[in-house]
């Protein structure tokens, strides 16, 4: 039986330049959902519309046409700042840079958005120890971003999205700048907080074989389209 629908994109559309003579049309139509505890992978070659798809359903930008629902609400119909407030009780965000402040240690970039919001010190410092034990970067967190390899960075990005709780992470290539050893220790840890703590992942990948080899559901874009959604991978790229 499926479980709740927490993520869906009614008949999605993102034009740019929009009503001028140079507007381009980035996704067409796009429908598509996402049930609770999923781990979805999003393919596709270079300029099929990978990131505008996942910008677009996480809040980061706003489609042109349609609708985007998370936990049942449409984001288009909220303010900036409801959205700002949605999306940190709603999202965490994994990038392939990382994002992390080199002039914080980590401690201070994993516990920033307890920070921002105001959470009372006690509990930051309960949070941010618990999670990192779970993570097994306790040792990092009175390190400096530059002080750690590619690999501890991004499990460190990991814990600072996970501190909130949300219901959904959006990662974005989190294994962009690895080695394929530590980008399969990092689908490792994706994988284990999917089904440890049942958290809905979407992660947007150039990786076809990290993908292919841990079997996840893998939605292809080409040319602002979805073609192919595979409920176990199996993705095989025509474009080389």
């Amino acid at each position: 039986m499926k479980e709740n629908i927490v993520l869906e994109a009614v008949h999605l559309k993102k034009v740019y330049n929009y009503a001028t003579p140079n507007a381009f049309e980035a996704l067409h139509d796009i429908n598509f959902q996402v049930h609770e505890g999923e781990f979805v992978g999003i393919m596709g070659p270079s300029g099929s519309g990978k990131s505008t798809f996942i910008n677009n359903i996480s809040t980061i930008d706003e489609c042109t046409e349609g609708k985007v629902l998370i936990n049942g609400k449409n984001v288009r119909s909220m303010s900036a700042n409801e959205i700002g407030h949605f999306r940190y009780q709603n999202l965490g965000f994994i990038f392939q840079d990382f994002n992390l402040l080199d002039t914080h240690t980590m401690y201070e970039n994993i516990s920033m958005p307890l920070a921002l919001a105001h959470v009372p010190k006690a509990e930051i410092e309960k949070r941010v120890n618990n999670l990192a034990n779970e993570l097994q970067i306790t040792s990092l967190l009175h390190k400096y971003p530059n002080e750690c390899s590619g690999g501890q960075r991004q499990r460190g990005a990991i814990c600072r999205a996970l501190i909130n709780n949300p219901h959904i992470i959006v990662a974005d290539e989190p294994t962009g700048n690895l080695d394929p050893g530590k980008s399969d220790q990092i689908m490792n840890l994706l994988e284990r907080i999917n089904k440890r703590y049942g958290t809905t992942i979407l992660m947007v990948t150039h990786d076809l074989t990290l993908v292919n080899k841990h079997r996840k559901r893998t939605v292809v874009l080409e040319h602002g389209h979805i073609v192919a959604d595979l409920a176990q991978g199996g993705y095989v790229r025509h474009d080389q």
